[in-house]
């Protein structure tokens, strides 16, 4: 690929990127060419359908929070640090949209691979807080993540707004009653 076809194509992605974050799934490709400050003609070329841009943009979010996941799991901290730091990277990525495009088709082989691996991971982080005692036991790994996505998950989600910090509140154990 050349050289000026590789900016406009990263130049899309990006764009489309910040557009999903701040107004969800529902964004047009004319918005984002324009965002882009490219044609829709050049979007097109890149991207045949908005399904194809959507794919990428969701495999490469899955492959960054597996490797932050990764390198965040290597570190020697209390598991609630990895738990915690995981969701705020998390809330960062185009997760609303990796999400909405499960619900609308079939989900190409990679990006269930990448799913299923991201899902495994996210799992250890949790049972590794649940055995430590930071993390409520009485709920399931599965359901803890079914949890997270309701509060990561979402338009406009961010680290300081209510529903994060009730989530976040209500995976800790209660205090020990006297």
């Amino acid at each position: 690929m050349r050289a000026d076809a590789q900016r406009n194509r990263e130049r899309i992605v990006a764009r489309a990127l910040e557009l999903f974050a701040e107004r969800g799934p529902g964004v047009g490709m004319e918005d984002i060419a324009r965002g882009a400050g490219l044609g829709v003609g050049t979007l097109y070329r890149h991207f045949p359908d908005r399904r194809a841009l959507v794919e990428e943009i969701a495999v490469a979010a899955l492959h960054r929070l597996g490797e932050r996941i990764r390198l965040l799991s290597a570190q020697d901290v209390p598991a609630w640090d990895v738990f915690t730091q995981v969701i705020d990277f998390s809330i960062g990525q185009p997760l609303a949209l990796v999400k909405s495009i499960a619900q609308t088709g079939p989900v190409p082989d990679e990006r269930v691979a990448l799913q299923t691996e991201v899902d495994g991971l996210l799992r250890d982080v949790v049972e590794r807080a649940q055995a430590e005692g930071t993390v409520r036991r009485d709920i399931s790994a599965a359901e803890v993540a079914e949890i997270l996505g309701t509060a990561v998950c979402r338009p406009g989600a961010r680290v300081d707004d209510a529903v994060y910090r009730v989530v976040l509140d209500g995976l800790k154990p209660a205090p020990p009653t006297a």
